[in-house]
């Protein structure tokens, strides 16, 4: 009869945190907030030695140290995993940082359970959070430096760390995620064939899903269960960010939140006591990438690593989507839910739910960290439906990197092993690219496009077209007009025909 393997790994603790009471002038460290979650983690493994086994400490890379955008005053720890792991006096042999994504919580769980089944590793804690909230209410009060760290020693650096935009892309806006989610999702919009009033409708009423589990969820920044009217409708307290998406629909970064887990193997978590009734196991996992440039994409309305990375892990699992019972796809914005839902097969109103915790923008959106969040609640649900089988999805940068995982409680028999990712990666890199010229000239038509926002109303048009002659994609920006960003937001514009040309560093596209 095949057993459970001594090397097979294992989810054994989880925990979460979110604090929206601490007042922002104590200027709680993140260091402080995502050591809480690490030792409710350790509590929940029911087994205070398996402490002494944790041999890697991860962290995931906080928004301050990945954006200029939310860089901070405040300060940082030059080994923030040590930080974390001498606040709870533990002393792993590795200290590990991440670079940025949010794929990137999956994907250590993925590559550490692979570690671990081949007796490279003995237990993990992996840990993340964000504490913005208090970073920006602490500036606005003017306290400085008072986060600065240095525990010593140089941490490793796991993951990807190519820039997610190119020159290009960059030199004309296309650079933070709040400006390529919008361009992503009216080409979603084009691929329904659905006009600006219904598919706003339709945004509010998939997102109003979303909101109403938050509501349910304790851990939940956002609690008041927003209706699908309240989401697609434009006012003050929901302003427009990037066209077409208003405020609530877009991740909220601006919390306090951390989450912790650890994994190590069954034999192990038997050494240590912990008890069976905690095991989590994976039965199925992937990663991989879609093109890295969402110009260089065919159809910037699909992505192919999802469908067929979401395959890998299910087939790896000896299931399809429909064995499974829980699910938390990743939902920065609507269009990652809206292409997830088409990738793998599901109804956007499929009646298991599309979400866990509430999703990023009610539930709350710890920077790279989110995914931590999800996977914690993951545990908790499929221990408490024993049998049952949930499916977590990741997504960083702009559908770019992916990864995947399918956990329940029943166990895994027999040596655990993975197909190597390099072979899915093979086979999205071959897939074919846009045609792409950086000078256009001439008549053109709108691919997809967005109108970006500051507080004051509409700033910028942004247009990714087709030469007609050559069919070519460009890249180009409007005229900032008033009149001309209005009657590109107030008015059909995809597939609205115009003109393109080179000027200066940037194309200008005139709509007709």
């Amino acid at each position: 009869m095949t057993k459970i393997e001594d090397t097979t790994p294992i989810l054994v603790g989880c925990g979460d945190v979110t604090d929206m009471t601490t007042p922002v002038e104590q200027a709680r460290s993140p260091f402080d907030l995502i050591a809480q979650a690490g030792r409710l983690a350790l509590a929940d493994t029911g087994a205070p030695a398996l402490a002494d086994a944790i041999d890697t400490l991860t962290m995931l890379r906080l928004f301050a140290d990945t954006s200029f955008r939310f860089a901070t005053k405040l300060g940082t720890s030059t080994n923030p995993p040590r930080s974390i792991a001498q606040r709870l006096g533990i002393s792993p042999a590795r200290e590990i940082y991440t670079w940025n994504g949010g794929n990137m919580p999956q994907y250590l769980v993925n590559s550490y359970a692979e570690q671990i089944s081949r007796g490279e590793m003995r237990a993990a804690m992996i840990v993340g959070g964000e504490a913005l909230r208090t970073q920006h209410g602490a500036e606005r009060a003017g306290i400085v430096g008072v986060w600065n760290e240095e525990p010593g020693g140089t941490p490793e650096l796991v993951g990807e760390n190519r820039t997610a935009w190119s020159e290009h892309e960059e030199a004309h806006g296309m650079r933070a995620a709040i400006i390529m989610y919008p361009l992503i999702e009216n080409a979603v919009r084009g691929e329904k064939k659905q006009d600006i009033k219904t598919h706003m409708r339709n945004m509010g009423t998939l997102f109003a899903r979303l909101a109403a589990v938050a509501a349910g969820n304790p851990l939940a920044t956002r609690r008041d269960g927003f209706s699908a009217e309240q989401l697609a409708t434009v006012d003050d307290s929901n302003r427009w960010i990037g066209f077409p998406y208003p405020r609530l629909m877009n991740s909220n970064a601006f919390i306090d939140q951390a989450a912790a887990i650890i994994i190590t193997s069954v034999g192990e978590a038997r050494r240590a006591g912990v008890p069976e009734d905690k095991w989590v196991y994976l039965h199925g996992c992937a990663d991989g990438y879609d093109h890295w440039y969402v110009t260089e994409r065919e159809n910037i309305a699909r992505s192919p690593a999802m469908q067929r990375g979401a395959r890998r892990a299910l087939e790896m699992a000896g299931k399809t989507i429909d064995d499974i019972d829980i699910l938390d796809l990743y939902s920065c914005f609507p269009s990652a839910v809206e292409i997830a839902c088409r990738e793998l097969g599901l109804a956007e109103d499929d009646p298991r739910g599309v979400t866990i915790t509430g999703g990023l923008p009610y539930f709350g959106g710890p920077g790279n960290s989110y995914v931590l969040n999800s996977i914690s609640e993951m545990i908790r649900q499929t221990r408490a439906r024993r049998g049952k089988f949930g499916l977590v999805t990741a997504n960083g940068n702009y559908i770019t990197k992916h990864s995947w995982g399918v956990y329940s409680t029943n166990p895994t028999l027999g040596s655990w092993s993975r197909e190597s990712p390099k072979v899915l990666q093979a086979e999205l890199d071959a897939l074919p690219k846009a045609p792409f010229t950086e000078t256009p000239s001439g008549d053109a038509d709108i691919e997809t496009y967005t109108i970006v926002h500051g507080k004051k109303g509409p700033e910028t048009g942004i247009v990714i077209g087709r030469e007609r002659a050559s069919g070519r994609r460009f890249v180009a920006n409007t005229a900032n007009d008033m009149a001309t960003l209005m009657d590109l937001q107030e008015k059909e514009g995809l597939g609205r025909p115009g003109t393109v040309k080179r000027e200066g560093p940037k194309n200008i596209f005139v709509p007709a």
